[in-house]
């Protein structure tokens, strides 16, 4: 099989997998592709990888499986095995997924290759600027979050484990990911994406405590 048709293949089968909320459907993972190719070329990377890596990024989100985050390496290993990929295809793919999520403030990014940095800056500049917030309301409106209870403070998860629990309002979940995300990315051409979209959320930010106040 060559690989644009593990490519297409794999396309269909995220299709038929993709649960959860508007913001996390093929539609996030056909953008984090798109990001994923062009930062990838920049970077002079391996674009089979990227690709692959980039539609199987979310093929099981553990937000959407009880938190279990080793269910999309998993899914994704049967399938390319399936397929018969690659092993050193297969694995470097799965290093990917595993490490891909933002798992809270206080813990470091494990990703180790070029590959892995393209795929997380693209996931993570969807999920900042006008989409991104867009995404976040979608998501805390699938899991019934309060968009703001003032009282409720942000908080500065020390490990993955605090933050698969759900912020206690939506805009927390700004200071608790979003708005650091500018300063987590690892190519250059990623930061200079970051930075606008992170100045359009600071204005959004701005603008809801206004009208909140009113």
């Amino acid at each position: 099989m060559t690989k644009k048709e593990i490519i297409k293949k794999t396309e269909e089968f995220v299709k038929t997998k993709m649960k959860g909320d508007p913001g996390h459907d093929w539609s996030h993972v056909n953008r984090v592709r798109n990001m994923a190719v062009y930062l990838g070329k920049k970077e002079k990377a391996d674009l089979f990888i990227i690709e692959l890596a980039s539609i199987l990024h979310d093929v099981a989100d553990h937000k959407f499986y009880g938190g279990d985050d080793k269910i999309g390496s998993k899914t994704a290993t049967q399938w390319l095995n399936k397929i018969k990929v690659d092993k050193k295809v297969i694995k470097h793919i799965c290093h990917i997924i595993d490490e891909v999520s933002f798992k809270g403030a206080g813990v470091k990014y494990k990703m180790k290759t070029i590959e892995g940095k393209v795929v997380q800056d693209a996931d993570k500049l969807d999920a900042i600027g006008a989409i991104g917030v867009a995404r976040t309301f979608s998501y805390g409106g699938h899991f019934n979050v309060p968009m703001y209870i003032p009282e409720k403070k942000p908080v500065f998860h020390a490990s993955f484990a605090q933050y698969k629990k759900n912020s206690k309002s939506t805009i927390n979940h700004f200071y608790e990911k979003l708005l650091l995300l500018k300063d987590r990315m690892h190519t250059k051409t990623g930061k200079k994406i970051a930075t606008h979209r992170h100045k359009f959320m600071e204005l959004y930010l701005k603008e809801f405590f206004k009208e909140w106040k009113l």
